[in-house]
């Protein structure tokens, strides 16, 4: 009987090790929001060919929703007119569906990172208004409908409204006018009329912007377009904006009937260079100013850039019924573009994994706030 206990005790314990290790196993990210809204990631195109493997693994552990950082732009989609390249979108796309993601489709019409032939005609001058109107609706018809079903949303339009609340001065707004924005959601629409649509942009908390945003959304309401979300991108530092800034946004917009996604998250803990005299005698110590922690942070920033994340993420989950999803803009700080914004060769820590690909230390206290009360 004594060897019977014993045996049925070592038993009880592998089992119940077995399930500690399961229980661990299951303390992810993605588990953690999975009744609150998506978690997801950027994915640059080593992860999207799965060469970047390690980082990959942590997407398929961690994350329930992707976003391609670059490949669905349309410099790399449609690079002369007509001639369309599928190649990395069709991956990406197939990556998220066999990881049961939700896909999110990024940017349909955005003034950076565009082919040059998209404003200008045969003659090397600006199109007509008819011609760029037909060019927009051939990219975003083509486009949406490949992955028509597949593809959830879409960031339709990025970055059209400066802080102040003016638009930008783009050529899609010099050649149309505040139109382009209305004609490229209804060329979405039609394209998928079940995809959800949105805004996206930066530095979306400022009051000009928010006006003129809440503006646009209403204006597409009152015309029967779809419109579903407001990207707020987030790229934010340790300083700006102020947690209060940023929950107004959102109540403003989702006062608006739409819901908020968190789209391009990442906070910087390095000083920003914004009003910073760089003039080129200055640039030594001006670089070394702007790059102070190229060998790691200090344990007191590391403090407050933790503490940075657990406010966002507390207000996030303050307003999870408003909230779509929160997207970080990468996955470990080796892939983040702030390394090297905006000046060449800065260290930066931005995300929620460290280079070795690990978790940071702050990954389980987000996931901790989900359990809170």
């Amino acid at each position: 009987m004594n060897k019977i206990a014993a045996l049925l005790g070592i038993l009880t314990l592998t089992v119940s090790c077995k399930t500690a290790n399961t229980a661990a196993s299951n303390d992810s990210l993605k588990n953690a929001f999975k009744n609150k809204f998506y978690i997801g990631t950027a994915m640059s195109l080593p992860q999207i060919d799965e060469k970047d493997v390690k980082s990959v693994e942590i997407i398929k552990n961690q994350f329930s929703s992707i976003v391609a950082e670059n490949c669905m732009k349309s410099m790399f989609l449609q690079p002369e007119e007509g001639k369309f390249f599928f190649d990395d979108a069709d991956k990406f796309v197939a990556f998220g569906e066999k990881n049961k993601m939700f896909i999110i489709g990024h940017t349909l019409i955005w003034h950076s990172q565009l082919p040059k032939w998209f404003f200008v005609g045969k003659d090397g001058k600006d199109v007509s208004a008819e011609v760029l109107k037909q060019r927009m609706k051939n990219h975003i018809t083509t486009v949406v409908t490949r992955y028509k079903g597949r593809v959830k949303g879409w960031d339709v339009v990025n970055e059209a409204i400066m802080e102040d609340g003016t638009y930008r001065k783009s050529k899609f707004y010099e050649i149309l006018g505040e139109e382009f924005i209305p004609l490229a959601f209804q060329y979405a629409q039609e394209a998928d009329p079940n995809a959800e649509l949105y805004y996206n942009d930066y530095n979306e908390w400022h009051p000009g912007k928010v006006k003129t945003v809440s503006k646009i959304v209403q204006k597409l309401k009152s015309r029967g377009i779809r419109i579903d979300g407001v990207g707020m991108q987030t790229h934010v530092g340790l300083d700006t904006p102020t947690l209060d800034e940023y929950e107004k946004a959102i109540l403003d917009y989702t006062a608006n009937g739409v819901k908020v996604n968190v789209t391009e998250m990442e906070i910087s803990a390095l000083p920003s260079p914004w009003g910073t005299s760089a003039n080129v005698s200055d640039k030594v110590e001006y670089e070394a100013k702007m790059n102070p922690y190229t060998a790691g942070l200090p344990e007191n920033v590391k403090t407050e850039w933790e503490n940075r994340y657990l406010d966002f993420f507390r207000l996030f989950l303050k307003h999870q019924d408003k909230i779509r999803r929160v997207t970080l803009w990468g996955t470990t700080d080796t892939q983040s573009w702030k390394n090297d914004f905006p000046v060449k060769g800065r260290t930066d820590y931005p995300l929620l994994f460290d280079r070795n690909n690990q978790a940071k230390p702050v990954v389980e206290k987000i996931i901790q706030l989900t359990k809170e009360k």
